[in-house]
């Protein structure tokens, strides 16, 4: 009998300690309040409390806490846009009793601040802006959150615009104008490189001409020098110099011929082959010689009747 009364005493005594004892995690305060008033803030670790006089009212976290609020809003442009604000706070150790006691829902609190910042300032703002000067938008909503929120005990630590999402219509007119952009500039640099190509191409074939040119002109000389050569040859061995034209005339003539023929992928040329074809074109020349020296000669005689006409007057 004695053991059975025993194990209820236990048990009672046991619950009426547990009563007298609670515990406060890390980074937490636990509120205590006596027969309904507030009493004291209690901090992490073991602690007591008087049982049926004294309660938990209850506890709050010091942890940096995050609440992110959407606003959709109008910019100064008429773009209708949704933004993602992300308010990192904390509740300020030496004030929990204001945190505890002054606000009932600091989550809806918070977030008519955001809306009201967030709806005075981006419509001020043309949709680009917005996305350039998200930061000073995050800077006003964290600027008017500590003046508003440090009284009741939570310190805002960072604001950040972690969002920024315009109209499905606006995005796509967006992407379009991107593109097109950058099918212009692609466009440029294309009329760029082709104009570049067509300009080198001048320049190389000009400096092919330029090359040619000199080589046929070097060939022409050279040739001229092998003619004066052969004809002081033909001279010193008796032969005149209509002579050493005639046999020159003669042998281009049929070497040419002998050119052409071993070529067998030449196409068809008629070229004159009678015996006397090298002597119809060396009368030719020495007729077309004839003829530039008489003219020559004159020239020079007018030239001199002239001379002689000024003289003539001056005296």
């Amino acid at each position: 009998m004695g053991n059975f009364i025993f194990i209820p005493i236990v048990i009672i005594l046991g619950l009426v300690l547990m009563s007298f004892v609670f515990i406060v995690k890390q980074q937490t305060a636990a509120i205590i309040e006596t027969f309904g008033r507030f009493s004291s803030i209690r901090q992490s670790g073991l602690q007591f409390k008087i049982p049926f006089v004294q309660r938990i009212a209850g506890r709050l976290s010091l942890k940096i806490q995050q609440l992110d609020v959407i606003i959709e809003t109008k910019t100064l442009d008429d773009v209708f846009v949704r933004l993602k604000v992300s308010v990192q706070y904390r509740v300020i150790r030496e004030k929990v009793y204001d945190a505890f006691y002054k606000l009932d829902y600091p989550h809806e609190q918070i977030t008519s601040y955001v809306f009201d910042v967030v709806r005075a300032e981006v419509p001020k703002m043309k949709l680009d802006d917005v996305f350039v000067k998200k930061d000073d938008i995050a800077l006003a909503v964290k600027a008017e959150l500590n003046d508003a929120m440090l009284d009741y005990g939570f310190d805002i630590i960072k604001t950040l615009v972690t969002d920024i999402d315009p109209d499905a219509q606006v995005k796509a007119a967006m992407n379009r104008i991107n593109a097109s952009e950058r099918e212009k500039i692609a466009a440029q640099f294309e009329g760029d490189a082709a104009r570049i190509l067509i300009v080198e191409k001048a320049k190389a074939e000009a400096e092919s001409k330029r090359l040619q040119g000199q080589g046929i002109a070097d060939q022409r000389r050279e040739i001229a020098r092998g003619l004066e050569e052969s004809v002081e040859v033909l001279n010193k061995v008796g032969i005149n110099s209509q002579e050493a034209s005639a046999l020159i005339v003669v042998t281009q003539h049929y070497d040419t011929l002998q050119s052409i023929g071993e070529e067998t992928n030449t196409n068809l040329i008629l070229l004159p082959n009678s015996p006397q074809a090298g002597s119809d074109m060396l009368n030719n020349m020495v007729a077309s010689f004839t003829a530039s020296n008489m003219i020559g000669e004159q020239m020079k005689k007018n030239q001199g009747d002239k001379t002689t006409d000024k003289g003539s007057s001056k005296k």
